[in-house]
């Protein structure tokens, strides 16, 4: 709950949180206690046969988590708030588009709408449990919010974040025109993954290695609380020497990503016991092709994103220290950058050290890590300038004189 709060995704009286334990126990939110501060002890417990334990009284919505559980044994945990951009989709009678980047549709699945009833009414119970039983494990409920429920929090937590996260993407992007999501058919194409990756057992952690799986885990961490990336989406790769790297593994939670989670990749193989991210094919063959690239990023900002996803080009030129560290962004087809690993290695390079990945997410780069995420966020700031000049009426970006003259002063290449 303190995520869902952090993250803007609730209000100090809103949403609610519920587990079913082992023994069939219902552990749930209390009513009327500040969502943004709780304590374990404020959590409440409904025993399996309906006799209450805690100090607080269980959240006024408990009846719907109820029905859930009842309607699905699988169903474990449920989470429900009222994020402004679902609610707006739900004040709305639309569903967000789950089609508009890889990977959303396998995290959260399709979305069933529901219709209004009371809060904490039976009927609300009834139709949330309906749309369950029916097999969605998301649902919008219409002048409400949203209900996510799965097999445990984490995975409850993921899909809400998730659709969240598409929603502000989509909201944004409409602003700028016409969105263009993915077709089943590019929806269906696996990323390159290499496959039998070979593993072996580090000897030793030297104090640069050390020194760097500290600086990659915090600068994670810092993305993540920016919301610049989600809980499991976003590679960050740290070359350690020419055919050695740092990477970050896959499904792991970014929010508390610590550097023993951090992947070892040496010689094309890869640290035992562990799984790199699926980007691993493209980081390599950016390491490879670019010996001057030592840090890389790959995110999914919601500003940049609405960029991503649309027609829209976004302009670096809007002021001077974007455009010293953005320069001019390239970008890729969604094909291309899950297929043609190598066509992106040689579009990135010190003067191109940016590149969009339509409909897959941005690619930054960088000497170091400072500067790749310095880059990203940069980048996601310049994203959110631009469209609020939109909104505005008009950008007026840096002419050619400027831009000639940015170049010599600051020594850019072309």
């Amino acid at each position: 709950m303190e995520r869902v709060y952090s993250y803007e995704m609730t209000t100090t009286s809103g949403g609610n949180i519920s587990i079913k334990d082992e023994n069939g126990d219902i552990w749930v939110t209390p009513s009327g206690v500040d969502k943004g501060g709780l304590t374990r002890e404020d959590i409440v417990c409904v025993k399996a046969d309906g006799t209450i334990e805690g100090r607080h009284k269980p959240s006024s919505e408990y009846p719907f988590h109820l029905a859930i559980y009842q309607a699905r044994d699988d169903i474990k945990a449920v989470l429900h708030a009222h994020p402004p951009a679902l609610v707006s989709f739900s004040a709305s009678g639309m569903v967000p588009n789950t089609s508009l980047m890889a990977g959303v549709k396998d995290i959260c699945g399709e979305i069933d709408f529901v219709p209004y009833a009371l809060p904490g009414s039976e009927q609300l119970g009834a139709n949330i449990a309906e749309s369950f039983n029916k097999g969605f494990d998301t649902v919008l409920l219409e002048n409400h919010g949203t209900v996510t429920g799965s097999c445990n929090l984490f995975d409850a937590f993921k899909q809400f974040e998730t659709l969240d996260y598409t929603a502000r993407i989509q909201i944004k992007a409409t602003a700028l025109g016409k969105i263009t999501p993915l077709s089943q058919e590019e929806l269906a194409i696996q990323p390159v993954h290499l496959n039998d990756v070979e593993s072996f057992s580090p000897s030793h952690i030297n104090s640069v290695e050390k020194e760097l799986r500290f600086e990659m885990s915090r600068f994670i961490q810092r993305s993540y609380q920016q919301k610049l990336i989600t809980s499991t989406e976003g590679t960050f790769a740290q070359r350690l020497s020419e055919h050695e790297f740092l990477i970050t593994p896959h499904g792991e939670d970014r929010k508390y990503m610590s550097p023993d989670n951090l992947v070892l990749v040496k010689n094309g193989q890869c640290e035992t016991g562990k799984v790199p991210s699926f980007a691993l094919a493209m980081i390599q063959a950016v390491f490879a092709e670019n010996p001057n690239i030592h840090s890389c990023i790959i995110a999914h900002p919601p500003n940049l994103m609405a960029f991503n996803v649309t027609d829209t080009e976004l302009d670096s030129k809007i002021i001077p220290e974007a455009y010293i560290l953005m320069r001019d962004i390239k970008k890729v087809s969604f094909v291309t950058s899950m297929r043609e690993m190598q066509t992106i290695a040689h579009v990135l390079g010190e003067a191109s050290p940016i590149c969009m990945l339509q409909n897959n997410g941005i690619i930054v780069t960088g000497n170091n890590m400072l500067q790749a995420y310095d880059r990203l966020e940069v980048s996601e700031f310049t994203a959110k300038a631009v469209l609020d000049s939109f909104q505005l009426g008009h950008v007026n970006a840096m002419g050619d004189e400027e831009i000639s003259e940015l170049k010599q002063a600051f020594n850019l290449p072309d």
